[in-house]
């Protein structure tokens, strides 16, 4: 009999995969996809973040890149068993480029390859130092000239930045620098993380005094060093700037903090950037090669213009501005927005004894945290999947292998089980006259927070103080200008206010680049984040990945790196790979870099 195993079909597409791609036969590699395919490429194939759907541009991206991948030694991880449910079978191999090792996961469909993830593991020839390349550490014997680990990282320290370039400068030190940074400390790639706060985790230390985690510990960890086993499932913001803290000194990251970029310009003739920063009242010029904005994914602050700010005498605040509620008891406050900062602002200042109410001018996505964790994160972020095996790369690689044109396909059924759930919950919400959305196309909150950041709320108490009216709820209207004391609603309505809290988001990143180096740059890399879905707040065209993030763009040697703990995490290490690659003057030859259809 014929073994039609799980395992053997892996085999027989691999083994048929890495015949047609040696032999530099491109129809006959294209003709093993399915008709509607999906291939996402994390830098082996295309130095990028691409994915290829289906046989066309499949077919190009090989014409354009297989001779000088040269890509082989395609092999079944013989410690991932292959699977199949539901007529789809699934595996996980190894391969090998000419410069770099690779991982990757396959899903076959009828026979055919459906999806296809392909990631870059390392370099060959420039390894991370662990296992058995793990550093002694002791320097065994006699010298007379030995410096101590402590000497070494002193003059270091002094040197970087001064009589020694750094090769890559990262504008940014919250979770996003500083993961990025450890994986170029690995890696060896000479880099200086610049922050404008005085220690690591001020970004989260500075925020309302009630912030926490709202994403669960298992999909939290930063690289190389997870949180301990009794660590708070969610985290206190004070607590995450602790560990941020401790990170970046076990990790040996160049961490400049109390210190501001004041200007950045790139030669395209010395192909290097001249950065200006201010350090203890001194003016340092750094001359990187490589330049990473690690500002935010949210970008710069937005705050609506609305007439009769000038002459309101009360305090206003943007969210990312707010102390927290121990000023304002017995204040009366309103907060312009309705997604997670206004929520957890609103339930801190009803804590504090505020007078709080949320004006909702367009309908949120809510999910209840319980029910996120169990239907939402279970199987990949959970206790429970740690104890089934899952380890965090395997959940991020599996999160990493749906395509984003067919995501949505795998959120809707859980957010329908959700809704299914907690309906007892929305309707008391909708009750309040909160308006409740489930995203454009029913899938959720993966999907709003992909396709635009923002939209969303992941409830942890405050929803209960909203359906019982202890924040009082103003929904479905705009304001119309503010008075000395209040705020007057389009449709007449006054809300009077001691203080107003803009908890209206933030813009693209390039907002950055724009105030950082010149318009001209923002405008010439465009808009950063977003699917061009073609749903609210994400305009199209399709993109098919993350726009302008961990990727290049079109401003040569300036890269934005953002994103949850999650993405810090995954995406810091494509990112550290494309930029030690350059470093080593490795071929990079782009695949696919993203056109720019919009500017903000």
């Amino acid at each position: 009999m014929l073994d039609d195993s799980p395992q053997t079909k892996i085999d027989s597409i691999l083994a048929k995969l890495e015949k047609a791609l040696a032999g530099g036969n491109i129809e006959a590699a294209v003709n093993l996809f399915q008709a509607d395919c999906y291939w996402r490429d994390l830098v082996t194939f295309t130095w990028n973040l691409k994915t290829m759907e289906g046989h066309d541009q499949v077919r190009d991206m090989l014409k354009s890149q297989l001779n000088a991948i040269k890509p082989g030694r395609f092999r079944q991880d013989d410690k991932e068993l292959a699977s199949q449910n539901d007529g789809i079978t699934d595996g996980w191999f190894e391969f090998e480029t000419a410069v770099a090792r690779g991982y990757g996961h396959v899903r076959l469909k009828n026979g055919l390859i459906w999806t296809l993830l392909t990631t870059m593991s390392e370099l060959k020839g420039h390894e991370e130092p662990k296992g058995l390349l793990r550093p002694m550490g002791a320097e065994h014997g006699s010298d007379a000239n030995r410096r101590t680990w402590k000497e070494k990282r002193e003059a270091e320290a002094a040197e970087l930045g001064f009589s020694e370039q750094p090769y890559v400068v990262i504008i940014g030190g919250g979770q996003g620098g500083i993961a990025l940074g450890a994986r170029l400390r690995q890696l060896g790639v000479p880099t200086i993380i610049i922050e404008r706060n005085e220690r690591p985790g001020d970004s989260w230390r500075k925020r309302y005094k009630s912030l926490c985690l709202h994403d669960p510990v298992w999909y939290d960890h930063l690289p190389y060093i997870p949180f301990p086993e009794n660590w708070p499932v969610f985290a206190p913001k004070d607590k995450i700037g602790d560990w941020l803290e401790m990170y970046t000194k076990v990790m040996e990251l160049n961490y400049w903090s109390s210190t501001s970029c004041k200007s950045a310009s790139y030669d395209e003739a010395t192909r290097e950037w001249t950065v200006v920063v201010e350090r203890d009242g001194q003016e340092i010029v750094l001359k990187p090669k490589q330049l990473v904005l690690a500002t935010g994914m949210s970008g710069k602050a937005n705050v609506p213009k609305l007439q009769g700010q000038d002459v309101f005498k009360g305090e206003q605040q943007h969210s990312s501005q707010h102390p927290g509620p121990d000023a304002y008891r017995g204040k009366k406050v309103v907060v312009v927005g309705s997604n997670n900062s206004a929520h957890d602002i609103c339930a801190a200042l009803w804590e504090g004894g505020a007078d709080v109410t949320m004006l909702q001018r367009s309908s949120t996505h809510i999910v209840k945290s319980d029910s996120l964790m169990e239907i939402g994160l279970g199987d990949l972020y959970s206790e429970r999947a740690v104890a089934a095996g899952m380890t965090t790369r395997k959940a991020d690689l599996i999160f990493a292998s749906l395509p984003y044109r067919i995501m949505h396909e795998f959120q809707v059924p859980i957010y329908d089980k959700i809704r299914e759930k907690d309906a007892a919950f929305y309707e008391r919400l909708e009750k309040a006259g909160f308006m409740l959305d489930f995203g454009d196309d029913e899938s959720g909150l993966f999907m709003k927070y992909l396709r635009r950041g923002s939209g969303y709320y992941i409830d942890v108490g405050a929803c209960d103080l909203v359906a019982d009216g202890r924040i009082k709820l103003v929904s479905g209207v705009g304001v119309e200008k503010l008075t000395e004391t209040s705020i007057m609603l389009e449709d007449g309505r006054e809300l009077e206010a001691d203080l107003i809290v803009y908890a209206t988001g933030y813009g693209s990143m390039n907002g950055w680049a724009a105030d950082l180096i010149s318009q001209d740059v923002a405008d010439k890399v465009g808009k950063c984040w977003g699917l061009g879905s073609s749903t609210t707040k994400d305009p199209g065209p399709w993109e098919g990945e993350q726009r302008n993030m961990w990727k290049p763009t079109r401003q040569e040697a300036l890269w934005f790196h953002g994103g949850n703990l999650h993405q810090s995490r995954h995406y810091s290490q494509y990112l550290s790979l494309q930029l030690k690659a350059r470093k080593e003057g490795i071929a990079t030859e782009v695949y696919g870099l993203q056109e720019v259809h919009h500017k903000s």
